[in-house]
């Protein structure tokens, strides 16, 4: 990142909390926040395109940037219940998942979803989960 990308985020930063506290209005903190997305894009653009044409002699870089790409969350974070109780066991959460996928499906979809199986032990990750 170039010192003129890290100043339009930190930008971005200041207008939110001026928007918060009502010195900047909506419209502006939007602008603000569309050039720093454009900014962003680009950069990351230039970056993956420099990568690209040294992929043969640079191999280590280029799959440290792959692997940084597929890493995913392992876990969801706690839930509500409709009765606005907190969940965060991994069963109470995937039936609360559940409950809500069934809530949203269209007509013509299945009636049930199958029954989430038991989770990993110590991962916090679910064996074959229905999303």
């Amino acid at each position: 990142m170039n010192k003129q990308l890290l100043d339009n985020l930190k930008h971005r930063k200041e207008a939110y909390r001026g928007w918060k506290q009502g010195q900047v209005t909506w419209e502006k903190y939007r602008e603000i926040v569309e050039a720093a997305k454009e900014q962003v894009r680009k950069a990351k653009a230039l970056t993956e395109l420099n990568l690209a044409r040294v992929v043969k002699s640079k191999k280590k870089s280029f799959y440290r940037h792959v692997s940084d790409e597929s890493k995913t969350r392992q876990n969801v974070g706690p839930l509500w219940k409709k009765k606005r109780d907190l969940v965060t066991r991994d069963m109470e959460k995937a039936e609360v998942l559940n409950d809500f996928l069934l809530q949203s499906s269209p007509a013509g979809a299945p009636a049930t979803l199958p029954k989430s199986q038991e989770a990993q032990a110590g991962t916090g990750r679910m064996k074959n989960h229905p999303l």
